[in-house]
Order: structure tokens, then C-alpha cells, then sequence
């Protein structure tokens, strides 16, 4: 059976840039942000930025540690950020939500790797970026080891991008916080947010900037802000409080209030048996949340599971430790709200 040759041609030959990925300009990119990494580094950190792998040694100072890991992004937040031309505050949303997600469980965070993806690289966003990120490492105690930038053309709207993270922590395992010894009467503390944190924001975009037809510099008397500004506050970090809180062992389980609000967080930390009495009113809702329910005139059902209406962090409490808890958040100048009780039920929460 006759073989085909291949045919010679003049044609010049097809680049990898020519298909959209500039090889050199990623480099630069790279190059750009090694630095930011390395100044998250600690003596655990056993390799470089540009390794296969990172490479992080626990040491000898746990007895019989556990891994606690999550991944997340930062959604549709995102979409703010690019209108604004404001990039270093996602890195910080994507840190500190992922801290939190391990810290509910009792984790200390130990190292953090990003993902960036954009249809084009250009190497000044990706530096703030992961700028942002990097800050929030530090801030957290943890290092960033590591990770992916990926220009993908035509996959990605010009100048857009998307960013995602994966995070690792320790907890000894006898220190693993994870609800079991909930019981009924439990105090249940919230910790507030500084907005709407990382989650609700396809309801929240449509209600500014199509309902109401806000543009990001569109001061909004309702809740002394511009709306843009407003959006891009930083998700907050709980690490530097639960981290007191996890030593004094004064909490019984806590829950990060993200996508699904109080109403589907809080039962993902409660055992059989039990189901948490939330108090409507007891902590102050935040401006934004209030204005953002009257534009839409949406009801408070489909609030309560879509935004973290001004409570982050929730802390269930024994009772007999609640003043414990009452001083070490004055101690750190935090505010704590008691916002209902645990009572007998099916791991769900009650508004009341």
C-alpha cells in the first residue's frame, strides 16, 4: 500500500504566536511575579517558584497532623474588577476566602497556589493580581509555593481573565473543629462581614447596573458609597480571630457564610438531632444588602440563601464558654452578635 509524503510548500511556517500564545510574553509575566512569591516564603518552603511541583516540609512539631485543603474562586465578581480596572483586591478575595474555608475546620493554613487564565496575557494585570494574592498570603501566615498562568485565546473575552486557588492547612487531629459536639443550647455568634464578601454578585450586578443603571462611579446615597467601590470590598479574613478562638477551644464548630448564605452554610456543620434558631434583627444588616432587596424587591427568602446579609463567620458556642468568647473578641476589638440558639431539630436553620 502506497504512503503519502508530505508535499513542500513556500508557505511560511505557523508560529505558536501566530494561534495567539506569545511564549516570550508569558515569560515576562513570570518573571514579573517570582518575586511576589518569594516574599511569602518561610523555611518550610522547600522549593522555587518555576519547580514542577512545590514542596512545603510540616516539620517536627505536629504530633499526628491532618491536611485540610479547598479550592475556590472569586465568580462573577470578577466582571467588576475588569470595568473598574481594578485587579489587586481579587487576589486578596481569593485568599482569604479560601483561609477561611479551612479555618471553619480548625486549620492553620499552610501554603497556596493560584490559577490565572486569560485569552491574552498581559504581564502589568497578572503582576497586581497576583500582587493581591500574595499580600493576602502574607497576611494569613501562608505560602504561596506555587502555581499555573495560562493564556488560552479565543477561550477568554479580551481583557478578561479568570483566577482560581488551592489552599492546604494543618490541624492536629484531636483539634479537628467538626460539629459533632454540638449540642442543644449552644450559643450561636456571628462574626460581621464588610459586604457582600465574594458571593451574590450575578443578583447583585443585575440589580446596580441593569436595574437601577448605576455605573461603578455612580455614588449611591443609600449606602454612602460609590457602587463600584462598594462591590470591590475585600473579602474579609477571619484567620487572625478563629485563630484565638481555635486555641482558647471555646467553639464547637463554625461555618463560613458564602454562596447559599446562612441558610445553606450553617447546616453543613450541624450533627443529626439539631437545627439552629436564628434571630432576624439581632445583628445590624448592612446598608447594601438593604438597598440591593429593595431594588429587586426581593423577598427575604431568596436574600437570606443568596448573600451573607453582614454575618462572614458563624461560631457556635457552649454556653458556659460564651463569656470566654465575649472577652477575647473585646480583647481583639471584634464585634460578636449573638443571633440564636441551637434547638432540637433536623440540621436546619429556623428563622424566627
Amino acid at each position: 500500500m502506497a504512503q503519502s509524503t508530505p508535499q513542500k510548500t513556500n508557505r511560511r511556517p505557523v508560529t505558536y504566536s501566530q494561534a495567539g500564545v506569545d511564549i516570550s510574553r508569558a515569560d515576562r509575566a513570570k518573571q514579573r511575579i517570582k518575586y511576589l512569591a518569594q516574599k511569602t516564603f518561610n523555611r518550610s518552603v522547600l522549593s522555587d517558584i518555576g519547580s514542577f511541583g512545590g514542596l512545603f516540609s510540616l516539620g517536627q512539631k505536629y504530633r499526628d497532623p491532618v491536611l485540610v485543603s479547598s479550592a475556590d474562586g472569586v465568580g462573577t465578581k470578577l466582571k467588576v474588577a475588569f470595568e473598574m480596572d481594578l485587579h489587586h483586591t481579587v487576589g486578596g478575595d481569593l485568599v482569604n476566602h479560601c483561609v477561611n474555608d479551612i479555618a471553619v475546620q480548625g486549620a492553620t493554613p499552610l501554603f497556596f497556589l493560584d490559577y490565572f487564565a486569560s485569552g491574552k496575557i498581559d504581564p502589568e494585570v497578572t503582576e497586581k493580581v497576583v500582587s493581591g494574592v500574595a499580600d493576602a498570603c502574607k497576611q494569613n501566615g501562608c505560602a504561596l509555593i506555587g502555581g499555573e498562568t495560562a493564556e488560552m485565546p479565543g477561550f477568554y473575552a479580551d481583557g478578561e481573565y479568570d483566577i482560581a486557588g488551592f489552599i492546604v492547612g494543618v490541624v492536629e487531629r484531636d483539634r479537628i473543629i467538626t460539629g459533632e459536639r454540638v449540642e442543644i443550647g449552644d450559643v450561636i455568634v456571628g462574626l460581621s462581614s464588610n459586604g457582600l464578601h465574594t458571593n451574590g454578585y450575578s443578583l447583585a450586578r443585575k440589580l446596580f447596573f441593569e436595574i437601577a443603571r448605576y455605573t461603578p462611579e455612580t455614588f449611591v446615597s443609600e449606602i454612602k458609597n460609590k457602587a463600584g467601590n462598594e462591590l470591590m470590598r475585600t473579602h474579609k479574613s477571619y484567620w487572625p480571630i478563629v485563630r484565638r478562638l481555635i486555641e482558647a477551644d471555646v467553639v464547637v464548630a463554625m461555618a463560613h457564610i458564602t454562596g447559599g448564605g446562612i441558610t445553606e452554610n450553617l447546616p453543613r456543620v450541624l450533627p443529626k438531632g439539631v437545627a439552629a434558631n436564628i434571630q432576624l434583627g439581632s445583628w445590624p444588616m448592612l446598608p447594601v444588602f438593604q438597598h440591593l432587596q429593595k431594588l429587586g424587591n426581593v423577598d427575604q427568602e431568596e436574600m437570606m440563601r443568596t448573600f451573607n446579609m453582614g454575618i462572614g463567620m458563624i461560631l457556635v458556642v457552649p454556653a458556659i464558654k460564651f463569656k470566654r468568647v465575649q472577652t477575647i473578641l473585646d480583647r481583639i476589638n471584634e464585634k460578636g452578635y449573638t443571633i440564636g440558639r441551637i434547638v432540637k431539630g433536623d440540621r436546619k436553620v429556623i428563622y424566627s
